[in-house]
């Protein structure tokens, strides 16, 4: 079975749902992280790393709005909620900061009258931990990643 990330909330390539869109800067959301499960895990994972990012934004390095390290290899599931202060991030779960400037899950918000695509990737490690702390940036986290990687799934969903 190929590595692959799911949602009860969302699906592949359709429009977010308003309750996983950011609440300010315009937007009237509920900034509710969505449930996300991963199946078919390389072999050989030690944890886990959950990130969402927005290749769109008009930064020139895209926008990140959910960083999560350090999640056991465990866990295949995060519940609705889980990186908005609700239960459910497991023990030894670090959100790391987004580029909303905290750590904690942040919806989609792209300037008015703009269509971004919001990329959810859960990326398995041979480690079980990556040296990151609470303030580290998403690009930190994705360098990281990088030197251990056994592989990622995506769910890549819309929203304007």
């Amino acid at each position: 079975m190929a590595f692959r990330l799911t949602s009860n909330d969302m699906q592949d390539g359709e429009k977010m749902p308003l309750l996983h869109v950011f609440n300010g800067m315009g937007y009237h959301g509920d900034n509710l992280s969505p449930h996300l499960a991963w199946r078919g895990v390389p072999e050989g994972t030690k944890s886990f790393v959950v990130t969402v990012y927005d290749p769109d934004a008009p930064t020139g390095s895209g926008w990140w709005h959910w960083v999560v390290a350090n999640i056991p290899a465990t866990t295949q599931e995060l519940p609705q909620g889980a990186g908005s202060g609700l239960p459910g991030l497991p023990a030894g779960a670090l959100q790391t900061r987004t580029d909303f400037g905290q750590a904690g899950y942040g919806g989609a918000a792209p300037p008015q009258g703009e269509s971004h695509r919001y990329q959810f990737t859960v990326h398995a490690l041979d480690v079980a931990r990556i040296d990151v702390d609470a303030n580290a940036s998403g690009a930190m986290v994705g360098f990281n990643v990088h030197f251990h990687s056994l592989g990622s799934a995506t769910l890549t969903v819309k929203y304007n």
